[in-house]
């Protein structure tokens, strides 16, 4: 029987990444129940309900004001799932643990290393639960990967990679996302967050130091990017992004070990291991990447399935906010860095 504990949720956004996760909510959590909604837009509202009428359930209250909607209805809620532009996380969040309510927050977690500080006192003072929203932490086959670098079965990490890409340029056009304000920077920030979360978290540390350039194209946010780190342990990290090319959204990340070497992407789809091979090993023809073995893991629903099994306890929080301030520092330092033509930015310790 799938994993399906009784929870009733506010869903705070009613825009187009807010209605595809209720729409996997609505199809495989029977037990979940939003009884309410915050959205000022009653066209994305409109839409929203359209998703509960067509899977036979009850349309939500929508209450625009967020303020309002937790002094009206808290008493019925159990969580808050934050899936609004990147500048209004930090306030939504807070706002909803402080009304008692564990929250479900849309990646990034905040806008920079200070708002996450302040999250992670709220969420202390508290005591509530508070979650990332971010596939790649949440889900196991990144915690396989992270579990396995932390044992020591495949050495010592020598130095990791990633890259990603996506057609995002005309997805992200005329939207929320190319106005700084809101969305905090572009593609690196955006889809990109994946990949600089799920390589702070297979790091495992904190950055020592950061190198980057960001690529404009004319626009008001970063398109492209080249980021270069060191973690306090030495080991080095290059990220590659790429938001104007063919249609397609994937990535590859890679961490080279002295035993082994591990491949996953941002949003955790896959696990594969390379391993020391036989001694009599040598290149077969023209195939110079072989010997990849697929990582079975457990199944998974998704994000929201993982959010539950922490707040059940079934599970350690996979994405706590520690992680969001770890991914908010090194964003600071790709920031600052970039503002100076790639001069390396030394961060504190």
């Amino acid at each position: 029987m799938d994993f399906d504990p009784t929870v009733r949720t506010a869903i705070i956004g009613c825009g187009g990444l807010a209605r595809n996760r209720v729409r996997e909510i609505l199809a495989g959590f029977r037990n979940t129940h939003i009884p309410v909604v915050c959205e000022p837009s009653d066209e994305a509202f409109e839409r929203m309900a359209t998703l509960f009428e067509e899977s036979g359930r009850a349309v939500p209250v929508n209450v625009p004001d967020l303020s309002t909607m937790l002094d009206q209805h808290v008493d019925r809620l159990d969580a808050a799932y934050v899936v609004t532009p990147h500048a209004l996380h930090f306030s939504q969040a807070d706002a909803c643990l402080k009304a008692g309510l564990d929250v479900l927050v849309e990646k990034p977690m905040v806008m920079n290393a200070e708002e996450a500080r302040k999250l992670i006192e709220t969420r202390d003072s508290t005591g509530r639960m508070l979650t990332v929203a971010f596939q790649g932490s949440l889900l196991p086959h990144v915690r396989k990967a992270a579990e396995m670098l932390r044992s020591g079965e495949l050495g010592e990490v020598q130095s990791i990679s990633g890259v990603i890409w996506q057609n995002w340029v005309g997805l992200a056009a005329d939207s929320w996302r190319m106005r700084p304000e809101l969305s905090g920077g572009g593609f690196v920030f955006d889809s990109g967050a994946h990949m600089l979360n799920t390589v702070s978290d297979l790091a495992g540390e904190d950055f020592a130091d950061v190198w980057a350039l960001l690529d404009y194209q004319g626009g008001p946010v970063e398109i492209n990017a080249v980021i270069m780190g060191r973690l306090r342990s030495g080991v080095l990290v290059t990220i590659h992004a790429c938001g104007n090319t063919a249609k397609s959204c994937a990535s590859d990340i890679r961490v080279f070990c002295s035993k082994a070497a591990l491949r996953t992407g941002a949003w955790g789809e896959s696990l594969e291991i390379l391993r020391q091979q036989p001694e009599d090993w040598h290149l077969k023809g023209q195939r110079r990447d072989q010997g990849w073995e697929r990582v079975e893991v457990r199944d998974s629903r998704g994000v929201w399935e993982e959010f539950l099994s922490a707040r059940e306890g079934v599970i350690v929080n996979p994405s706590p906010p520690e992680l969001g301030l770890r991914m908010a520092i090194l964003w600071d330092a790709i920031r600052e860095s970039a503002s100076q033509d790639g001069t390396p930015v030394r961060l504190k310790t």
